[in-house]
């Protein structure tokens, strides 16, 4: 066995589906918060454009994409962050956004040299730490602070950490706390990781789930321009468009990592179907259903914020994403907390399931319809 497999621990979401499973089996009504996968409909001209491209023969999909996705990439970047990129060299389609993360540390970290970790903020997705350990680097999370704004800041870092460091991720909108951060922040991310020799990763996942009138999260390539030297950034479908289950999404940015990328990933076979990243065009060609998605969550965040904020619950302020981050009521602890909402049939993520950092806090993904929050929140438990 893989000895980075026996170092991981058990995949949150998955202890999560199987605490659902079997209260659904014992007849349970379940409002589930726990898994960040939307409930909305895929918006019918998706799956209308994949099933026109369906071909009478199957062939092997290439690992760089159809001309067509990456093109459309590039105006979807164009459009949303006023930042143009080559479609041929620094646009990459992905198999969605959780394999490429994953495989980032195994296509550009050398284990055998002094550059050989992964820094990544906590709590956070468990992705940038299981790429990190699979690869044979190592993993350095870094604690973030609510007073800190949930911000990783590289320059609090030690030097000899920095020098070590490989590979930085970021993620803003952050999953698990919401926490934004603005371009001045980031072109400071920037600045430090191209002077210590630092591939920045930002895992751009939530850029277009902003609620009502807040401001747009901007992206790291609006820092970089054309050249984004030393910098990628990860985007998919899923919750853009509703497309979870086709695993699509695409990494943009330096020319010569993208080329690194695509030589790594050929030897893999992860490249999509052509007829999946034909719905993909046309999911990333079109922003007015991203506008009446985002308007669903921002509907469910500001309903679920109130309630839970007149049940006695502190949350923590967001202004995009797709999660509320929660305190447990009275200093209490996470997993029992937890357990006694999943005993009144509501699923939410403890603090814990993301890391150092999460303890005494709880996350909830803002799935179920607006009308099952509301039904969750007359169920809820007391705080007392």
């Amino acid at each position: 066995m893989n000895p980075a497999l026996r170092a991981l621990k058990p995949y949150p979401m998955a202890q999560l589906q199987a605490r659902k499973a079997a209260l659904v089996a014992a007849g349970t009504t379940v409002f589930d918060f726990g898994t960040g996968d939307p409930i909305e409909p895929t918006p019918a001209f998706i799956p209308e454009a994949l099933k026109a491209a369906v071909p009478a023969v199957s062939q092997y999909p290439s690992v760089a994409g159809t001309p067509v996705l990456r093109q459309a990439v590039a105006g979807y970047l164009q459009r949303r962050f006023a930042v143009t990129l080559d479609p041929k060299t620094q646009i990459l389609p992905s198999a969605g956004s959780k394999e490429a993360i994953f495989h980032l540390a195994l296509a550009h970290l050398d284990p055998g040299t002094a550059k050989d970790t992964v820094v990544f903020g906590t709590p956070g997705y468990p992705v940038y730490e299981s790429g990190a350990l699979f690869a044979g680097g190592k993993a350095q999370a870094i604690v973030l602070e609510r007073a800190q704004g949930f911000r990783l800041d590289l320059e609090r870092l030690p030097r000899e950490v920095l020098e070590r460091t490989s590979i930085a991720w970021f993620n803003y909108p952050h999953n698990p706390t919401g926490a934004c951060v603005d371009l001045g922040y980031l072109a400071a991310q920037v600045a430090i990781c191209r002077a210590h020799g630092i591939l920045m990763a930002s895992d751009e996942c939530y850029q277009d789930l902003w609620f009502g009138n807040e401001p747009p999260p901007p992206s790291v390539l609006q820092v970089t321009g054309p050249d984004a030297r030393g910098v990628l950034a990860f985007h998919s479908c899923s919750k853009r468009s509703g497309m979870t289950g086709y695993r699509s999404g695409f990494i943009a940015g330096d020319a010569a990592l993208i080329a690194a990328y695509r030589s790594w990933r050929v030897h893999f076979g992860v490249g999509s179907p052509a007829f999946i990243e034909m719905g993909a065009a046309a999911a990333w060609a079109d922003d007015v259903h991203a506008a009446e998605r985002r308007t669903i969550f921002a509907a469910k965040y500001d309903l679920l914020a109130k309630g839970l904020q007149a049940k006695g619950i502190e949350i923590l302020p967001s202004q995009a994403g797709l999660y509320l981050w929660a305190k447990v009521p009275g200093d209490g602890q996470a997993d029992a907390y937890a357990a006694r909402c999943l005993d009144a049939g509501i699923v939410v993520s403890p603090g814990g399931f993301f890391g150092d950092g999460g303890a005494g806090w709880f996350r909830l993904a803002l799935v179920p319809s607006l009308a099952d929050c509301q039904r969750a929140l007359d169920r809820w438990p007391s705080t007392t």
